[in-house]
């Protein structure tokens, strides 16, 4: 049975894994110039490991990608490190990545600092009940239970700078979800996220799978024993399964034919774009901060991350590498300025951060921009979700508006991907032979 996937990023790559190793012959078409997706990396010639176009790490809770990273030989290529996250205020980043660091951030008084770290605990260790916490605004319910003052010096900034005029929208399950996931330590592969893309690339083409880079897929045609593929300069093929792994934008152009009861679904799902600028200094520009949250209203954009606070410099040439990150609307400038123009806009917030920064200090700067990257979670969201089947036989869809009510990551697309997989294996028939254990 011909299995076609759209899209090898890690939800792909996962699917295509786990279909070939039961027998299915798969193809996935790639867009890109490699394997990846959102986690894919890019190579200064100046460096040892590719670096991710935007920011990405692992935590002990990710259980998902940690399992495939066993089952593929990587487990010795990954690593734990615990570097500092701060929360600016009044000129300054305080840690805010533990108990004693939360008691001395002097932005509240004690009683809301308290406070505050109650509430935090009680959301990542003495609830899972994320369906009723769906029915409100996190907005709301932080003011309940935080207070005002923890509100609007800490859980509201995460909210803005993540959703920016989205943030009063957003439904409480989607916080819970980010601590509840959330760990101190966070993980890195040897190589970066590029080299895990690859191994996984390679442990499918090994089960047979054929990864087609460099090939849009141009239409997709429903025939009447399953789909044909028209992609790039390739001759129309048939499959008799199809899963699309990209945005819910991009299922809709492929099959405007889908019943209109899905499709309105897919027209309501939101999301917001990435726009993340990298820098390499030739000095550090923190005290030491790897991932430093910045207020909208003084800034520029949402995060500043020192990457080589986490991984050292000598990985990258020697390089002190930055990123300025934000999620916006698809329709914000940053998606069009050039990226000279957007770095000048940036240059003064790195001397706020820093006051002994110079612009000679930039050795090299890169731009990279999505606008599928962040969906938006309103109240009682999981209503709006469409199932991975579509309602045409043979068609899924998985997509990072599904992994909800967790955060878009490496690890809930693996986990994503493998479910995609074992529903596709469910609803197709016959039931192809699995390949023997150790193939």
């Amino acid at each position: 049975m011909k299995v076609a996937i759209i899209g090898a990023g890690f939800a792909g790559l996962s699917a295509a894994y786990d279909l070939a190793g039961h027998g299915y012959t798969v193809t996935i078409y790639e867009a890109g110039e490699q394997v990846g997706g959102l986690a894919s990396g890019f190579r200064d010639p100046t460096w040892e490991w590719p670096l991710e176009r935007f920011y990405h790490h692992i935590f002990t809770t990710d259980h998902a990608i940690i399992a495939l990273t066993n089952e593929i030989g990587l487990r010795d290529r990954l690593f734990f490190r615990s570097p500092v996250t701060a929360q600016w205020w009044r000129g300054r980043g305080y840690a805010l990545d533990g108990v004693l660091p939360v008691l001395r951030f002097p932005g509240l008084p004690f009683i809301d600092r308290l406070r505050f770290g109650l509430t935090a605990f009680y959301l990542k260790y003495l609830t899972n009940n994320w369906q009723k916490l769906e029915q409100t605004t996190a907005t709301a319910w932080i003011e309940r239970f935080s207070g005002k003052n923890a509100a609007q010096v800490i859980w509201h900034p995460l909210l803005e700078g993540k959703f920016g005029l989205h943030a009063d929208e957003v439904n409480m399950a989607w916080l819970w979800a980010r601590l509840r996931a959330r760990s101190f330590q966070l993980g890195y592969f040897v190589g970066g996220f590029q080299a895990f893309a690859d191994a996984l690339c390679a442990a499918c083409l090994r089960r047979g799978v054929q990864v087609v880079l460099q090939t849009p897929v141009k239409a997709v045609h429903q025939t009447a024993g399953g789909w044909q593929v028209l992609a790039g300069d390739h001759p129309p093929t048939d499959y008799d399964a199809l899963l699309v792994t990209g945005s819910p934008e991009l299922l809709a152009r492929l099959v405007p034919h889908l019943p209109s009861g899905y499709l309105g679904q897919l027209h309501r799902l939101r999301s917001m774009g990435a726009v993340v600028m990298t820098i390499a200094l030739r000095r550090p520009l923190t005290n030491g901060i790897y991932w430093l949250n910045l207020p909208k209203d003084e800034f520029p954009f949402l995060a500043l991350v020192e990457h080589t606070n986490f991984i050292e410099p000598s990985r990258y040439g020697g390089d002190n590498l930055i990123y300025c990150g934000d999620y916006l609307d698809p329709d914000h400038e940053y998606f069009r300025l050039t990226p000279e123009g957007l770095l000048e806009r940036f240059v003064p917030a790195l001397r706020q951060i820093n006051p002994a920064f110079q612009r000679e200090w930039v050795r090299a700067y890169w731009l990279h921009r999505e606008l599928y990257a962040q969906p938006i979670v309103p109240v009682n969201h999981s209503r709006n979700i469409p199932p991975i089947p579509t309602p045409l036989p043979g068609l899924y869809w998985a997509s990072m508006s599904q992994v909800y009510p967790w955060d878009r990551g490496t690890n809930y697309a693996v986990e994503l991907g493998r479910r995609a997989a074992r529903i596709m294996r469910e609803h197709l028939h016959p039931k192809p032979q699995a390949v023997p254990s150790g193939y």
